[in-house]
């Protein structure tokens, strides 16, 4: 339940059900025992159905919503520029704010990973600033791809020899960009899979 409620909204069990604190409009919200029971272990649909109550009573966000191709470049030239500007490391500490932990139950399609791939690679190739660099592209996708609410992971990588770093994206089996570029394997020495935890 945690993982469909908005970042500032938590969720603690209590013995005849639950509590959902809202800390932006200072409010509590109960559930009964039955509905929480009905969350965890009922149908698609009921569960769809508790869904929608979050999101009239402003404590879930719809991130179901789709990125479109076009959309990927502001995105693209505003993590470059963000990375160029605060640092790397920085950038990564901030993901558990921009890319919340995914929510939708059902697994992203290769399809729909692989259009988000093409269009995040042709904006960078296409950018003199952005110029094909594997952090933006990666962090990029995992952000796009997490607010659209599906599941993503982060993974930096080192290589020995000769000395190299890159990072790369994973969803759906498909690596945004790719996570052995001209050939080279990195080790994964970072992955950052719950939204910067």
């Amino acid at each position: 339940m945690a993982r469909t409620l908005s970042p500032h909204c938590r969720v603690t069990g209590m013995s005849d059900g639950a509590l959902i604190a809202d800390w932006r409009r200072t409010r509590f919200l109960g559930m009964a025992a039955a509905d929480v029971r009905k969350f965890a272990e009922g149908t698609p649909e009921e569960r769809a159905e508790l869904v929608t109550v979050f999101l009239r009573a402003g404590c879930a966000k719809d991130r179901r919503q789709r990125h479109t191709d076009a959309g990927a470049g502001p995105w693209l030239r505003g993590v470059h520029l963000l990375i160029r500007t605060v640092g790397f490391g920085r950038v990564l500490r901030l993901l558990s704010l921009a890319a919340p932990a995914y929510a939708r139950a059902d697994t992203p399609s290769t399809q729909e990973v692989r259009r988000l791939k093409r269009a995040i690679l042709a904006h960078s190739r296409r950018s003199w600033l952005v110029d094909g660099d594997c952090k933006s592209e990666a962090v990029t996708a995992f952000l796009l791809l997490r607010r659209s609410g599906l599941q993503a992971v982060l993974h930096i990588g080192v290589r020995e020899h000769p000395f190299a770093l890159h990072a790369w994206t994973v969803s759906a089996g498909l690596c945004i960009p790719d996570a052995d570029p001209r050939g080279h394997a990195f080790e994964p020495v970072l992955t950052i899979d719950g939204g910067g935890r």
